[in-house]
């Protein structure tokens, strides 16, 4: 169950981008080459940490040309991970979506403006209440087609909002999907007081926001 308070305990050990200190193995990760995730029946995948699972999750099935977005791991530098393993702050991992989607529909660039314009890109090792290593921002590439649009963007609102943009920038390695407990989560329990406080806020901030990219039933 998430807490709607964390007492940071752990460093920026983890964060490249936001920390000079690196660990041996994350820094293997940052600079191994990515992995492209092969297309079926069409549809691509694309990788995205951004604090909670749960609230992410719900942002990206709200969008039209996105099919399933499951919920799990990414960004670490063991193959044993768990959720109490994650929230150790000691694996490497953020919580973390992969996101099938219709790239006829809807491209990687903007799902990449919907990365950036439902969090607050500014906060490192977090988002909202959620802090900690496991919560930090990571937007996983491909390919370098890929890359360019990320840092491109991110660039971009650097520069719009004079500030430090907090998302690091990962080849993308391996997912691991988290326990079905996790996943649709929202959907499931609507009236968990942590969807009610955190994540449907964050969810309508996002709604309101990008209405031009919403599914049909979710603009009513």
């Amino acid at each position: 169950m998430k807490k709607l308070l964390y007492f940071l305990s752990i460093s920026l050990f983890f964060s490249c981008q936001n920390q000079a200190q690196v660990s041996p193995e994350q820094k293997a990760i940052i600079e191994a080459e990515p992995v492209v995730v092969t297309l079926e029946n069409g549809k691509a995948r694309a990788y995205f940490a951004s604090g909670c699972f749960w609230c992410v999750e719900a942002i990206y099935e709200s969008v039209n040309g996105v099919d399933e977005v499951i919920s799990g791991f990414a960004g670490g530098h063991t193959d044993d991970i768990t959720y109490e393993k994650s929230h150790s702050g000691t694996t490497g991992h953020s919580e973390t979506v992969e996101v099938i989607y219709d790239p006829k529909v809807v491209s990687f660039a903007t799902l990449v403006d919907i990365y950036f314009g439902s969090q607050n890109p500014t906060q490192v090792n977090g988002q909202g209440p959620d802090k900690g290593p496991q919560y930090r921002s990571i937007i996983f590439y491909q390919n370098d087609e890929q890359k360019t649009v990320i840092e491109k963007k991110k660039a971009a609102l650097a520069k719009e909002l004079d500030a430090t943009i907090a998302a690091e920038i990962y080849p993308f390695q391996k997912f691991y999907p988290v326990s079905a407990y996790h996943q649709d989560f929202e959907k499931r329990n609507p009236k968990h007081r942590y969807i009610i406080a955190v994540s449907i806020p964050r969810l309508n901030r996002f709604k309101a926001k990008f209405p031009e990219l919403l599914k049909e039933e979710e603009k009513h």
